[in-house]
């Protein structure tokens, strides 16, 4: 019997991957890619020249299956996205599911994961946190951002640029201007930047800066933001 990898890629900085994923990734009878032309340019950098096959979220229902049958024939199949931890906000459980439920060996893999570093250095607490990648586009999209209104932990969102402010308008909606926010973007990349602030404060700067690159954005749960206003309200300060 063979074994599916789930193989973390770079989020932006092409050394971000470990010698054990390059290792496996040359090793292995056929590669999985979200986007074979985003990763054959991570491919080529590392001098891995195996076969790459498409798979993503338009195909992943009718190939999961049978690609689970191959591994169970005896080849060993690594799957990657074009960036981060496969099944991530990314394709992975579906062929995953379908090894597990025929009984093929999975590993995973440790490596990058573009919401591990924008939590850690968001500066909000990281002990409990929520992930909830990336929200309904249209339907569903208020009712959940209603449920969230009362989540205590630390909460993580995926979105695009071109969608940020209209996100930011939402949260300030719902959650309250005042709310902590840090909004991560391009992390790993040489145009890395973080902001961190009030809901309203991260709007009018990207209001005014303009918005472009991977965004990831960590929002203050309500346990912590009810402490820093009793905080706040005691000591007189307010919150920036």
């Amino acid at each position: 019997m063979g074994k599916l990898f789930l193989i973390p890629t770079p989020i932006g900085n092409l050394e971000d991957i470990t010698f054990r994923a390059v290792r496996i990734l040359k090793e292995v009878d056929l590669i999985l890619a979200e986007d074979t032309r985003t990763s054959g340019k991570l491919l080529k950098h590392y001098e891995i020249e195996n076969k790459v096959v498409a798979h993503h979220k338009f195909n992943e229902h009718k190939t999961a299956g049978r690609f689970a049958e191959r591994i169970l024939g005896g080849e060993n199949i690594a799957l990657i996205s074009d960036a981060g931890t496969p099944g991530i906000s990314d394709p992975g459980f579906l062929l995953v599911r379908s090894c597990l439920d025929m009984g093929a060996e999975v590993e995973c893999l440790p490596g990058a994961t573009a919401f591990v570093p924008a939590l850690v250095n968001s500066g909000l607490p990281s002990d409990k946190f929520c992930f909830e990648g990336f929200l309904p586009q249209k339907k569903g999209r208020q009712k959940r951002l209603t449920e969230l209104e009362t989540e205590e932990r630390t909460t993580i969102f995926y979105e695009s640029p071109h969608r940020l402010l209209k996100m930011l308008e939402q949260f300030a909606k719902h959650f309250g201007k005042e709310r902590q926010i840090s909004v991560s973007r391009e992390l790993s990349k040489i145009h890395e930047e973080n902001v961190r602030g009030t809901i309203a404060k991260v709007t009018s700067h990207f209001a005014e800066k303009g918005v472009k690159g991977e965004l990831v954005v960590v929002l203050e749960g309500l346990q912590h933001a009810l402490k820093n206003k009793d905080k706040n309200k005691n000591d007189g300060t307010e919150m920036i």
